[in-house]
């Protein structure tokens, strides 16, 4: 890993005196017929915002400089005691507030298709881990679309897990009621795997024959297919067509509440996110890249009143889409309107910047908005993705249903 020419792009480190001490119990394991799981012996990484004991967790900023917390993180910690190898940590979006994965702080990884482009964020290092082989697989955090994002641009399975579902003991956040934990890996196979890998005592998902025949599919019209670009556009038709041509039953529909829920974010994220880390902002705000700085203030102004009506309106609109999208299996839509942006440009200019950042996670924040559990799957088109949504804690349904889907899009 250390020799490869874009690792320091990648990882803040390589904890490998950890990983060789891992991988050592491991072969005796291996050797004595006693693994731990399907996963023992395996090689990962962690983005940098999970906690590490002995080793230094940043979560992309100077903020955080050498901050060496005093155990792992809830997750990690299962995930060890079932085999796996901790490879490192990887560079991310600072606080992990933006879906881009430029860090002028830290490093910004390059994505796998685009070399001069970013790969997505906020858990940019670990798409890039996986996608440059660096690593098998990584764990990273969605809080509006940051496991998707980069997944979906770097031609990987990304899942955003419920909003409860693993533990965020340990886990830097960034807005606690949004926050989530979620693998990248190449199959929905290996998705699943290590979903398991962080949930004590929890048996694999059995994702052996299964089929889009019969499926219902709902594509979802309202805001998520509004300024596609050409190329993500070209993508989703292409596994519309295919998922059709497995027997599976799509019907367009609009849900008015998702148009009213998106036009709450900015009452929601931004707000908790400042509420979350003003104390230390604004103790040493010129530390801060200024458009990740100019984020977080910008939920400095709500009032308190505000907050809670939104949330209550996001309440409503919770119940209201799963009612509407009751009758599919899945709702589906791009996990991205646009390609990765160049990074020059993003650097440069401004309104370009700020226009990329918000259309990045648009479609993926839906379901963080709506409380669903969500993949991201690729597609024929290089750094396109197609995500399909089911209802909260319905992750063992999603993950047959992708991998039917994966199987369709690869034959």
């Amino acid at each position: 890993i250390e020799d490869h020419p874009v690792a320091s792009q990648i990882y803040t480190i390589i904890t490998k005196e950890r990983a060789v001490t891992e991988a050592k119990s491991a072969s005796k394991r291996a050797k004595n017929g006693a693994r731990l799981s399907q996963l023992d012996g395996v090689p990962i990484s962690w983005k940098d915002l999970f906690d590490t004991f002995g080793y230094s967790t940043e979560a992309g900023t100077a903020l955080l400089k050498g901050r060496k917390p005093l155990k792992d993180a809830r997750v990690l910690e299962v995930a060890t005691s079932k085999g796996l190898i901790c490879l490192g940590k990887t560079h991310m979006s600072e606080l992990a507030f933006s879906g881009l994965g430029l860090n002028p702080i830290t490093a910004s990884p390059p994505c796998i298709n685009f070399p001069d482009c970013v790969s997505g964020g906020s858990s940019s290092g670990s798409a890039a881990s996986v996608a440059f082989n660096l690593a098998p697989s990584s764990i990273g955090s969605d809080t509006g679309g940051s496991v998707r994002i980069p997944a979906a641009w770097n031609d990987l399975v990304g899942l955003k897990t419920t909003s409860g579902l693993l533990s965020l003991d340990g886990v830097v956040p960034l807005c606690p009621s949004f926050d989530t934990v979620g693998p990248l890996t190449r199959t929905v196979e290996d998705a699943s795997l290590l979903l398991t890998a962080m949930i004590p005592n929890q048996k694999p998902t059995d994702i052996s024959n299964v089929s889009l025949n019969g499926a219902r599919l709902g594509v979802l019209k309202t805001v998520a297919l509004d300024e596609l670009e050409d190329k993500p556009a070209a993508g989703f038709d292409y596994a519309i067509k295919t998922f059709e041509k497995a027997g599976a039953n799509l019907s367009e529909l609009d849900i008015e509440c998702v148009g009213s829920a998106s036009s709450l974010s900015g009452e929601l994220f931004s707000p908790e996110a400042y509420g979350t880390w003003k104390e230390k902002i604004e103790t040493n705000p010129d530390l801060m890249f200024k458009e990740i700085l100019d984020r977080f203030r910008g939920g400095a102004a709500l009032t308190a009143a505000e907050y809670v009506r939104a949330w209550t309106d996001l309440r409503n609109y919770r119940s209201l889409f799963l009612s509407e999208a009751s009758g599919f299996d899945a709702i589906i839509c791009p996990t991205s309107p646009i390609m990765p942006p160049e990074l020059e440009r993003l650097m440069s200019d401004r309104k370009y910047y700020i226009r990329k950042n918000l259309l990045a996670l648009r479609n993926t924040r839906i379901g963080n908005l709506m409380g669903l559990c969500a993949i991201t799957l690729p597609t024929n088109t290089p750094s396109c993705g197609i995500m399909l949504m089911m209802p909260p804690f319905k992750e063992k349904r999603l993950l047959r249903l992708s991998a039917a889907a994966e199987y369709a899009l690869n034959i």
